[in-house]
């Protein structure tokens, strides 16, 4: 699973990796996989993951969010929503990123509109430069 996922966040049509883990709590355990080399393919390529916020999943955990943070990769809090209701869950995927002590600019759906459509329109090779430690902005 590590070298398909490596493989997906080379694909230049691909912004976000979702599901990182893959886990589906009380019915599918998570893949095995290297999430080191998940997050360093990840930030090589000018990706982010996702922090998912649905109770079902909650994928990154507080542990893994963190350390995807510490070697430079930014993240997407998302609710996996099925119906309008779930999206009242980000407050799960918030709670998760405070944990990981992961700020506002390190999560690309808090960065104001002209920002994230700079960021997702930008050849990949761009966003892979260097960002800031702890991802403030530049």
């Amino acid at each position: 699973m590590t070298r398909r996922i490596c493989r997906a966040l080379a694909n230049p049509h691909v912004s976000i990796l979702a599901h990182p883990t893959g886990r589906l709590l009380g019915e599918r355990e998570p893949y095995d996989v290297d999430l080191d080399a998940v997050f360093a393919a990840a930030r090589r390529h000018g990706k982010a993951v996702e922090i998912n916020a649905s109770p079902q999943r909650t994928d990154l955990n507080d542990v893994q969010a963190r350390r995807a943070a510490d070697l430079g990769v930014l993240v997407a809090i998302t609710t996996d929503a099925h119906q309008p209701g779930h999206l009242q869950q980000i407050d799960l995927g918030v709670a998760t990123a405070r944990r990981a002590w992961i700020g506002p600019a390190q999560v690309i759906n808090t960065w104001p509109v002209d920002r994230l459509l700079g960021w997702a329109g930008r050849p990949r090779a761009v966003r892979a430069k260097k960002p800031h430690p702890r991802g403030r902005s530049r």
